[in-house]
């Protein structure tokens, strides 16, 4: 399969995925697997950017500002590598934590470091007689690019139910289960539900005609 932009459907945006429903697990899912093969969505740099501004966590020129600053430079590269590291990290922490086990110690002092060096901010949004407060950060250089993903996968930690977080049965891809039920064991239907489905089926099937 080609670059993930040829792939025509609602679980991608602007050739990423964003099937977690909570930032950190979509986070995650920028190594997926697709035809057996490890696929690297954040190779270099400006990939990271484009996640960002695809994930609205960037504007376009937030990514044409840091990206003309410090694309080359070796920060952006040492930050790439952090955050990717910062990923394989949390996917073993969140594999485990979905079964059930304890938050490592290292990860949060790790995910504590990261929030105090690089916070989010809090401004007031006004529309009309409605008022709301709202998250941000200031992307001013690379090590900024930490902040929402470490607020992210510290409220996933401590807000969300655990039992509806979960790796697809099918694929490497994981999730927050948003459904009444709370009974989704696939990523989505049209990467690994349709196969489930089918594969359901051909089973009912064979188990007819050996009756």
């Amino acid at each position: 399969m080609g670059r993930a932009e040829t792939i025509h459907n609602s679980d991608w945006r602007d050739g990423f995925l964003f099937i977690g429903n909570q930032l950190a697990l979509d986070f995650l899912n920028t190594r997926p697997v697709l035809n057996g093969e490890p696929m690297e969505l954040l190779p270099d740099f400006s990939a990271l950017l484009h996640w960002f501004q695809a994930a609205e966590l960037l504007s376009a020129r937030d990514v044409g500002n840091l990206q003309q600053k410090w694309g080359k430079s070796a920060r952006a590269q040492h930050t790439l590598e952090a955050v990717r590291d910062l990923r394989e990290k949390l996917r073993k922490e969140i594999l485990a934590w979905e079964g059930g086990g304890a938050v490592h110690h290292s990860t949060v002092d790790e995910l504590n470091r990261l929030m105090a060096d690089h916070p989010m901010r809090t401004k007031l949004n006004t529309s009309g007689s409605a008022s709301a407060t709202e998250l941000w950060f200031e992307p001013r250089q690379p090590e900024d690019l930490f902040a929402p993903l470490a607020h992210s996968t510290a409220a996933l930690f401590a807000n969300v139910d655990r039992s509806r977080v979960r790796k697809c049965d099918q694929c490497v891809l994981h999730f927050l289960d948003t459904s009444k039920k709370g009974t989704r064991r696939w990523c989505s239907m049209r990467l690994c539900g349709n196969r489930l489905k089918v594969a359901a089926y051909v089973t009912r099937q064979r188990m007819r005609a050996h009756e």
